[in-house]
């Protein structure tokens, strides 16, 4: 599967939030800066630590121009009941095709317990608001990546725009 790159265009995409809502990437460009991240699962504990880890820093994200968007392939029901249980604030998107997962190289073959079977990369991807992408990173662990990307957003804030 082709990853992608910084300096590349984001691949555009349309999806459903937890409460039935379409959100596409565009909706953003020109407006701020966006930090797309892909997870395995819903109610999992590596994916409730990231989700409420992005969640208790969203006011600093937005400081720095940035906003939050969780992907997986849970349905939007399932997110809704997600979110609510574990007080998330950030927009969850369903991906149940799996569709976007794959435009954005997250879809790969993983092994666990000696089976291989295709699943979701843990990724992060950010997004600036022209659409282009300036951080591209695959297979990150989930404790402490919020702060990471919060570090990163607060220096491309102050870089103004990094180069393509």
């Amino acid at each position: 599967m082709q990853q992608l790159k910084p300096g590349q265009q984001a691949p555009e995409f349309s999806l459903f939030d937890a409460d039935m809502e379409q959100v596409s990437l565009s909706d953003f460009r020109n407006r701020t800066n966006v930090i797309l991240y892909f997870y395995p699962k819903d109610n999992t504990p590596q994916c409730a630590l990231q989700a409420t880890d992005f969640s208790d820093h969203e006011d600093e994200f937005a400081k720095n121009d940035c906003v939050i968007i969780g992907v997986s392939r849970d349905d939007c029901l399932c997110h809704a009941e997600f979110r609510d249980r574990h007080g998330i604030s950030i927009r969850l998107l369903s991906d149940e095709d799996a569709v976007v997962c794959k435009l954005y190289g997250v879809w790969q073959i993983k092994e666990v317990d000696g089976l291989k079977r295709h699943g979701i990369v843990r990724s992060t991807f950010f997004i600036d608001r022209d659409g282009f992408i300036q951080l591209a990173l695959y297979g990150i662990t989930a404790k402490g990546h919020a702060a990471e990307m919060l570090r990163a957003a607060e220096e491309f804030k102050g870089n103004n725009h990094a180069s393509r």
